[in-house]
């Protein structure tokens, strides 16, 4: 009879929420072709407020598991949470974000840093006059959400790293949640581009398609249907694919090769940056 190999899944609720939905696909592909070497998965979910982060994580810390599958949404609970977990001394690997110091724990998703930086090269592609460019940041706890705080830093890295790039001038504005009624007209006086660092860029291109206000380039994060509609229409510019669901299947695959397999793996797998446009975006065919 196979060992069993318990695998504890700690992510956000999925809930009406197309991205985590994507992780969780991946993960549950990966735990039905590796069930047959043993690996059983058992969930912990939390919302997305540290009230319920925090009761999620005693019950992981107390339970008897071999690996760990995580996603670390709020920065300094998170870092605490794996300095506690430490103690268990088993493998973790986290999706999503990358916390951790040193390589300690294995990371599988895109190199936030990195995909800012793309976004702020695709702002400046072939554009030779003045520009204004507004970083709209619409996020429950922004402060704590470390990949979107480094994908900010990319972003401005980009121009601190083009300095022939003199054209381009930066404003931000901050709301709470996903509320389009927080809008406002004069947000977008002589914006020429829009920059969303995660996946509602489409509150913005609703915004600005109710306004009738054109001629704005917009660039953001993740394949959601809100978001492809606006890309369809010409409104979004670019997406930044972060490929969720390939992020949960190879979290549980490395686990897999630690623990079954006992194989030396990579402690970080950076999944491409994929760039998606009108012209190059085909949906997935249902199977």
């Amino acid at each position: 009879m196979n060992k069993k190999f318990r695998i504890a899944v700690f992510l956000p609720k999925y809930e009406n929420l197309e991205y985590w939905k994507s992780q969780i696909s991946g993960v549950e592909k990966a735990a039905t072709e590796f069930v047959k070497f043993g690996i059983a998965l058992d969930y912990f979910f939390y919302d997305f407020n540290k009230e319920s982060f925090q009761k999620e994580i005693e019950k992981v810390i107390k339970f008897d598991c071999d690996g760990l599958l995580f996603a670390p949404i709020f920065y300094e609970d998170s870092v605490r949470f794996l300095k506690e977990y430490e103690k268990k001394d088993i493998p973790v690997v986290m999706i999503d974000s990358n916390i951790s110091e040193e390589n300690k724990h294995a990371y599988v998703g895109q190199d936030a840093f990195q995909s800012g930086y793309l976004a702020g090269r695709l702002i400046s592609f072939a554009v030779k006059n003045e520009r204004q460019v507004l970083i709209f940041k619409i996020a429950r706890e922004i402060e704590s959400t470390s990949v979107y705080l480094q994908r900010i830093d990319g972003f401005y890295s980009y121009f601190k790293d083009h300095d022939e790039l003199t054209n381009f001038k930066f404003s931000e504005i901050t709301i709470k949640d996903s509320g389009i009624d927080q809008l406002c007209l004069e947000m977008f006086k002589g914006i020429n581009s829009v920059f969303v660092p995660n996946s509602r860029a489409y509150i913005v291109a609703r915004f600005l398609e109710e306004n009738n206000i054109k001629g704005v380039r917009i660039i953001g994060f993740d394949l959601l249907k809100d978001n492809i509609e606006y890309l369809n229409k010409g409104i979004i510019d670019f997406l930044i694919n972060q490929r969720p669901e390939e992020q949960g299947y190879m979290g549980i695959n490395y686990l897999y090769k630690k623990l079954v397999l006992k194989e030396t793996v990579e402690a970080v797998h950076y999944i491409p940056l994929e760039i998606i446009l009108k012209e190059n975006y085909f949906p997935s065919k249902v199977k």
